[in-house]
C-alpha cells in the first residue's frame, strides 16, 4: 500500500483528498451520520470525471452484495457501456471488502483509494479471518493496480463504528 501523506501535496494527494471529500459528502446525504445506518460510499472516477457515485444499500435491498463499492461499479458500467472501465479510479470512505477488492479487479480499475482502514474503526465491518485488500490484490497477480489507503481516515472513521464502541451482536453483520 502506498502512504499517503497530506504533507506531500501532490497534485493526486489534492484530488484524492477533494474525491474523498465528495465521497464523504454523498455518503452524508444519502445516509446521515448514525453508524447504524451504514454510511459508506463509493466513487468511480475515470480521466478526471466522476462516472458513478454509490451508497451501502444492502439492508434497503436485502442484498448483501449491494456494498458502496459494487452500486458504483453497476453504475459506471451503464456509463460506460462495458463492464471494465480501464484506468478509472475507486474512491471508498472504507477499506473495501474482498468482494468489492475482487469487483474492482474484474473492473480493471487502475487504483484503490479508501479512508478507514480495518484498524480504524469495529471489527463488524470486516470478515473474521482478517484478510486484507492488499493480500487480494497480491494474490491476483495485479501488479498494474495500487491501493493507497489513509485518505481523510478520520474523517471517514467518523461515519462509523469504532473499535471500542460496544455495538449489539443484531448489528453486526461479520462477526
Amino acid at each position: 500500500m502506498e502512504p499517503h501523506g497530506e504533507e506531500r501535496g501532490s497534485d493526486e494527494d489534492r484530488a484524492d483528498a477533494r474525491w474523498m471529500a465528495e465521497a464523504i459528502r454523498i455518503a452524508v446525504a444519502e445516509k446521515g451520520t448514525d453508524p447504524a445506518d451504514t454510511p459508506i460510499a463509493a466513487l468511480v472516477v475515470l480521466d478526471g470525471k466522476l462516472i458513478a457515485a454509490g451508497v451501502n444499500r444492502t439492508a434497503e435491498r436485502c442484498d448483501a452484495t449491494a456494498h458502496a463499492e459494487i452500486e458504483a461499479f453497476r453504475l459506471a458500467g451503464r456509463a460506460v457501456g462495458a463492464m471494465r472501465v480501464e484506468g478509472a479510479t475507486l474512491y471508498s470512505t472504507l477499506q473495501p471488502c474482498g468482494m468489492c477488492t475482487m469487483a474492482a479487479i474484474w473492473a480493471g480499475v487502475s487504483r484503490i483509494v479508501y479512508g478507514a482502514g480495518r484498524a480504524d474503526v469495529h471489527a463488524m465491518y470486516f470478515e473474521d479471518r482478517h484478510l486484507s485488500t492488499l493480500d487480494f490484490v497480491t494474490d491476483a497477480w495485479k501488479d498494474d493496480l495500487s491501493v493507497t489507503g489513509g485518505v481523510m481516515a478520520q474523517a471517514c472513521a467518523a461515519l462509523y463504528y469504532r473499535p471500542w464502541d460496544q455495538v449489539s451482536e443484531d448489528q453486526q453483520a461479520n462477526t
